[in-house]
């Protein structure tokens, strides 16, 4: 059984709760990603923020994005794995909740991130396959 630590990116930073985000995009941009977990003042994850929620959120809406903060932009509670669960599970995840990237936890605390990326780095052609399809269709139907 591969494990979700076993193909998750490790190292991962969070935007703290009452960052703007424009210090969001900012970071996101410095890292050279598009998305990033939210953390609040216990350390905990509380959502995850995109670049996309940036802008269609804030920007779009007219809203300035020095003023709104990362809280105000995470809605419901974020999905997350444990570090010692099945990738299998991890897939079945983010497939029935169109999600592409799902925070890995152990003891409670943000410990890496599986994206789309590590999928297709870590597991056989078949399985990638079958869960970029399994994405696409679920956009597909909502978009």
């Amino acid at each position: 059984m591969t494990h979700t630590k076993d193909i998750m990116h490790s190292g991962v930073e969070c935007v703290g709760e009452h960052d703007t985000l424009q210090t969001a995009a900012r970071r996101m941009r410095e890292l050279g990603v598009g998305a990033m977990p939210i953390c609040g003042d216990d350390d905990r994850l509380h959502g995850i923020i995109t670049d996309r929620d940036i802008v269609v959120k804030c920007v779009a809406d007219g809203k300035d994005p020095t003023d709104v903060t990362a809280a105000e932009l995470a809605q419901g509670k974020p999905f997350y794995i444990d570090s010692e669960a099945d990738v299998r599970d991890a897939l079945t995840l983010m497939e029935e909740h169109q999600i592409r990237r799902l925070p890995v936890v152990e003891n409670h605390r943000l410990v890496g991130m599986i994206s789309e990326a590590d999928v297709a780095r870590n597991l056989p052609e078949n399985a990638v396959g079958h869960f970029v399809e399994a994405i696409s269709k679920q956009q597909a139907r909502s978009g």
